[in-house]
C-alpha cells in the first residue's frame, strides 16, 4: 500500500512540476523564478510541518496523519492548477507543501521503521525501489497530457490520482496497532525516556555533520532533479525527450536500490555515505562538461539516478544505522527539516546560478562542488564506538542487542 501511494504521490506532488515548470511560464506570463519560488515554498512548508508530523507518528501512528496529508493535497493541487494570479498560485503550494510532509518518503520511513523490525531494511528497500519509478511515469506522462490539454488540465487530470488512490489506501492501509501493550502501558515513562534520548543525540557533533551533509545533498541533488529538463533542452533536446531522459532517471534510481543490499554488506555506515555522495557529485559534473550527445546525456543522468536511489536508502537507514530505531519519527524529522529547507531553495537557486553564471551547465558544475562538500561533512558524521545505542550493522544486516535500541 505504501509502495502505492508514494509512487502516485510523489509523482503527481513533485514530479509533474519539473516536467510542467516551463509550460507555466510561458502559458502565465510569470517569471521562471516567481514559479519555482512557489515550488520552494512548499518543500519549506514541508520541511517545518514535517518535525511535528515525525512526532505525532512516533505517538500514535501513521494513518490518520497521512490520511489528513492526502486529503490537503486535494484542494492544494486543485488550487495550484486553478490559480488565476501568481498570488493564489502560492497559496495552493502551501497547502501541497502541507501534504508533502505527511504523504512522501518521512512519514513513511517512519511507518515501516517502526512496522518492519528486523526486516525493517528489506522493507524500505522494496518501497523506494517501486517509488522510484515516480518520475519514471510521472514526468512524461505530464509532459504527454500538457500537450493534449495544457499544464492546467494536466494538474487536474493527475488530481484524480490522489482522490482515488492516496486517500482510501491511507486510511484503510494503515489500520495496524502501532505500540504493543507494554510500550502502551508504561508510555509517559517511554515518551519522557524518549524525549531526553533525542536532546541528547540532536545536540551530538555526528547528528550535526549528518545534518549539514543531508542539507548540501538536497540542495544539489533537487536543484539538478527540477533543473534538469531546462539543462538538457538548452545542450539541444527537445522538452518531450528532456522529460524522457528525467524519467529514466527514475530507472537509474531503481537499479540503484536493487544493488543497496549487496552495496551496504560491502560497506561501513560511513564509507557509503561518502561513496554515495562523491558518486552524485561527479556524475552532476559529467552533465555539465559531457558533449552535446543525446545518448551519453540519458546514460550519465542514470547514472545520477542510481546514485540518487542508492542515497535515499542511506538517508532512510541514516538514523537507525547510527543510533537505532527508538524515536525514529521525532529524530528523523528533525534531521530531514533542513535538507527539505535546502531541497526547497534548489529549484530557485538552480534556476538563479543559471542566470547569474550564463548557462545551466555552468550551474550543474557548483552544485557538483556542494555534492562534493557533503561528501566530505559524511566523514565524521558517525558516533564512534562499536555499539552506538545498541544496534550494530554488521555485513549489511540489522542485529537488535537489546530492548533499549536507542
Amino acid at each position: 500500500m505504501l509502495s502505492t501511494v508514494q509512487i502516485v504521490s510523489w509523482g503527481i506532488l513533485y514530479y509533474a512540476f519539473a516536467a510542467l515548470q516551463s509550460s507555466i511560464t510561458a502559458d502565465t506570463g510569470w517569471s521562471s523564478v516567481a514559479v519555482t519560488g512557489a515550488f520552494s515554498l512548499a518543500q519549506f512548508v514541508s520541511g517545518g510541518v514535517g518535525i511535528w508530523v515525525g512526532r505525532h507518528i512516533d505517538a500514535v501512528g501513521p494513518r490518520a496523519v497521512m490520511t489528513a496529508a492526502s486529503l490537503m493535497a486535494i484542494p492544494g493541487v486543485a488550487t495550484v492548477a486553478l490559480a488565476p494570479n501568481l498570488a493564489v498560485f502560492y497559496a495552493g503550494w502551501v497547502l501541497t507543501g502541507v501534504a508533502m510532509a505527511g504523504t512522501l518518503y518521512p512519514p513513511a520511513f517512519a511507518a515501516l521503521t517502526h512496522w518492519g523490525g528486523i526486516r525493517r531494511v528489506r522493507a524500505l528497500t522494496t518501497l523506494t525501489l517501486v517509488a522510484g519509478l515516480a518520475s519514471t511515469v510521472f514526468a512524461p506522462l505530464a509532459s504527454v497530457l500538457d500537450d493534449w490539454l495544457g499544464w492546467r488540465q494536466a494538474y487536474l487530470v493527475l488530481l484524480a490520482g490522489l482522490v482515488l488512490i492516496t486517500v482510501p489506501l491511507h486510511w484503510w492501509g494503515l489500520h495496524h496497532p502501532w505500540r504493543t501493550p507494554h510500550a502502551t502501558t508504561h508510555h509517559h515513562a517511554t515518551a519522557t525516556h524518549r524525549t531526553a534520548q533525542v536532546a541528547v543525540v540532536a545536540r551530538s557533533t555526528p547528528f550535526l555533520l549528518l545534518m549539514l551533509a543531508n542539507a548540501l545533498t538536497g540542495l544539489a541533488v533537487f536543484a539538478v532533479i527540477i533543473n534538469l529538463v531546462p539543462m538538457l533542452v538548452e545542450q539541444g533536446m527537445t522538452r518531450n525527450l528532456a522529460a524522457l531522459a528525467l524519467g529514466l532517471g527514475g530507472v537509474g534510481q531503481v537499479a540503484g536500490r536493487l544493488g543497496y543490499a549487496r552495496f551496504a554488506a560491502a560497506t561501513s555506515v560511513t564509507s557509503r555515505g561518502v561513496i554515495v555522495l562523491a558518486a552524485v557529485a561527479i556524475s552532476t559534473a559529467a552533465l555539465a562538461l559531457a558533449p552535446s550527445s543525446v545518448g551519453l546525456l540519458i546514460v550519465i543522468g542514470m547514472v545520477l539516478g542510481l546514485a540518487r536511489g542508492i542515497y535515499t536508502l542511506v538517508q532512510a537507514t541514516a538514523i537507525t544505522d547510527r543510533w537505532g530505531p527508538e524515536a525514529y519519527g521525532t529524530l528523523n524529522g528533525i534531521l530531514t527539516a533542513p535538507a527539505l529547507a535546502a531541497a526547497a531553495i534548489a529549484p530557485f537557486a538552480g534556476a538563479a546560478l543559471a542566470q547569474l553564471l550564463g548557462s545551466y551547465a555552468d550551474a550543474f558544475l557548483v552544485l557538483a562542488g556542494i555534492a562534493g562538500a557533503a561528501a566530505l561533512l559524511m566523514l565524521g558524521a558517525t558516533p564512534q564506538g562499536p555499539c552506538r545505542g545498541g544496534v550494530e550493522k554488521q555485513e549489511g544486516q540489522d542485529r537488535v542487542d537489546g530492548p533499549d535500541l536507542l
